[in-house]
């Protein structure tokens, strides 16, 4: 059974307060992983910023919901209990509680009018996906991550070989790898040196080398390539290489990798275009959103 979304928890969440008593989140997430029947893995599958428990994200929303409801009620920090309003509710024995039935009540009206108010009047994500606030905004974001990072990979395909080599120092650089950028510039660009196109040092003190091997490919990298490049750090008595390409690797060389003594690093064009993002290499920030929520250590008297 797939994770319910919190809409679907809204009904289960006040059946579970009608006890009368204080309840925490923690207690309404294990009741409600109970009712659905999650498996341990569902549990503790996290929301794409890792912050969270998909499960108790969306408990956190469906409560936050039945609160600007008036069907529960804060009571001190961290725990709520049904009200007069929710007891009648239950009572009713609605098939569902979701937004459109929530939107009978005048406290509800009114807090979503506000957040329509705040946010320009946009279409509600979470009303019309199923999924919490969070998780549509986190959902945005990847979707214009996976654009940038197409038409970044585009970018370093049409670059010439040598700018390729630039970036492959940059990035390197960036990750924590070769030094200074002169050191690292120095070490890469030694092409046809027995398969190896550069050595860079794996920290700033120098104690080890990795060896680089950078191709700007279109088509599938296969076992052969890895395994002249693995000859190729034999020959230098190298335990360490990174191989690098604008294309991707073929299950065999992926295999190879896998099996053999040296230490091989593939990175396929999708990990590099990933990891130019991560180390803000070709890109630059357009606009950032801190999301905050309310810190209950401030109004602790």
């Amino acid at each position: 059974m797939p994770i319910p979304d919190y809409q679907a928890v809204m009904l289960p969440l006040l059946r579970f307060v009608a006890d009368e008593k204080e309840h925490s989140i923690g207690e309404v997430v294990d009741a409600v992983s109970r009712e659905f029947a999650l498996t341990e893995a569902e549990r503790q599958q996290l929301v794409p910023s890792g912050q969270s428990t998909v499960i108790r994200n969306r408990a956190g929303w469906a409560r936050t919901y039945l609160k600007k409801a008036g069907l529960i009620e804060s009571t001190r920090r961290g725990f709520f209990r049904i009200t007069e309003r929710g007891r009648s509710v239950l009572a009713a024995n609605p098939r569902k509680i979701d937004v459109a039935f929530l939107e009978q009540f005048p406290e509800f009206i009114a807090f979503r009018e506000l957040r329509h108010d705040r946010t320009e009047r946009a279409p509600d994500a979470a009303t019309s996906t199923d999924e919490t606030p969070e998780e549509a905004l986190e959902g945005a974001y990847q979707r214009l991550r996976a654009d940038l990072e197409a038409e970044l990979l585009d970018q370093v395909k049409a670059a010439s070989p040598a700018f390729f080599e630039r970036l492959v120092v940059e990035l390197l650089v960036r990750m924590g790898y070769g030094g200074t950028l002169r050191d690292a510039g120095q070490a890469i660009g030694r092409s046809g040196d027995g398969g190896i196109d550069g050595i860079i040092k794996e920290d700033r003190l120098g104690l080890d080398a990795i060896y680089i091997q950078a191709k700007k490919w279109e088509s599938t990298v296969g076992r052969p390539e890895i395994q002249k490049f693995a000859g190729a750090l034999q020959g230098h008595r190298a335990r360490k290489g990174v191989f690098i390409t604008t294309a991707a690797y073929s299950a065999d060389a992926l295999d190879y990798v896998s099996r053999i003594e040296s230490k091989i690093v593939l990175i396929d064009g999708a990990t590099l275009a990933r990891l130019m993002i991560d180390h803000d290499v070709g890109v630059a920030p357009v606009r950032s959103y801190e999301v905050k929520r309310i810190d209950s250590d401030y109004f602790e008297e």
